[in-house]
């Protein structure tokens, strides 16, 4: 279904648009995806983004990549959520590293204002912003009116993917629909939330899957501040456990084609980067990325050491976003 019943399209734009940018000559696109990162951004500059989860495990949905599905055998136990005195300092260590933007996360299907585990979060939520960075959380789905709550806590940007097309969506998640996940968006929107939404390839989805993907963020009225591009994270006793390893080129064009339709956006390469080289990832950060998650974890899968990212920076000349600056120069 089309965001338009949610959102006026802040870039109409059509698939044979997104087909024509994407399937151009591999140079031509990246170097013209550049070109547009260096018209909108410091070119040196990258945002570490740190994502821990506060509640792991034992959630209700069925969506077939993730290894926190009660419905699969993953081996995941389910804990209970973090109270704020566990976080905390979690998330000064966080800042102490260099973390521009602290990101929590909770495995279930949503929060309900009154709920005891959603006061708990809006408790740590103000407690958090104090520490001077960006705070966002990822909590499932969520109504006006918990919307409007996190935004007065303290919550700067909200984290809610939509994951693939409307079109491959039902092959990946029937426990809610693409629509709901366009709900919560709307909400965060009203709210007054910065949005960010990207998706997963690597699931069994089409090409085309992927730019319908890009066809509906391009739709959100305002456009997302930042678009996650996770690569499948293959998790065994998923039902997605077997998928192949994405073809790195077919992530850098991807990378290189949200880049030049959403200029403004902070690209997040995110699930994935261990099945990435140094050269693959560096590619990326060519092609248009300027922001990872930070953290040898990432939920439940694992991700580069805190010391392999800062390397890779320093390699190819990048360095992180300091603290205080804002998100985009």
């Amino acid at each position: 279904m089309s965001t338009q019943t949610y959102h006026s399209p802040a870039h109409p734009v059509s698939i044979a648009q997104l087909e024509e940018i994407y399937r151009s000559p591999f140079f031509d696109l990246i170097q013209r995806s550049r070109s547009v990162q260096l018209q909108n951004w410091d070119e040196d500059n990258v945002q570490l983004c740190t994502l821990l989860s506060v509640k792991t495990g034992g959630c209700s949905e069925d969506c077939s990549y993730c290894a926190q599905s009660s419905r699969y055998n993953t081996g995941v136990k389910a804990g209970k959520l973090m109270g704020c005195d566990e976080i905390l300092p979690l998330a000064k260590q966080a800042r102490e590293s260099g973390t521009t933007r602290f990101c929590m996360g909770a495995a279930w299907k949503g929060v309900k204002s009154g709920d005891s585990r959603f006061e708990s979060m809006l408790e740590t939520v103000r407690e958090v912003s104090k520490l001077g960075m960006e705070v966002c959380v990822t909590l499932g789905q969520l109504g006006d009116e918990e919307a409007r709550q996190l935004k007065e806590a303290g919550v700067t940007a909200y984290n809610h993917n939509i994951d693939t097309s409307p079109e491959f969506y039902p092959q990946i998640v029937t426990s809610h629909t693409f629509d709901d996940r366009l709900n919560t968006i709307s909400s965060v929107q009203k709210a007054g939330m910065a949005v960010c939404c990207g998706g997963i390839i690597g699931m069994g989805e089409t090409e085309r899957d992927r730019l319908r993907m890009l066809e509906v963020l391009c739709g959100f009225n305002p456009p997302p501040e930042s678009v996650p591009i996770n690569c499948l994270m293959s998790m065994p006793g998923t039902p997605l456990e077997d998928q192949p390893v994405v073809d790195v080129f077919e992530l850098v064009r991807l990378i290189a084609t949200t880049r030049i339709m959403l200029p403004k956006a902070r690209i997040r390469l995110s699930a994935g980067r261990t099945r990435l080289t140094r050269e693959g990832q560096a590619l990326c950060f060519f092609a248009g990325a300027n922001s990872v998650f930070y953290g040898d974890k990432l939920l439940t899968a694992a991700n580069p050491g805190t010391n392999e990212d800062l390397d890779l920076l320093r390699a190819i000349d990048l360095a992180p976003m300091e603290q205080g600056l804002p998100a985009s120069v």
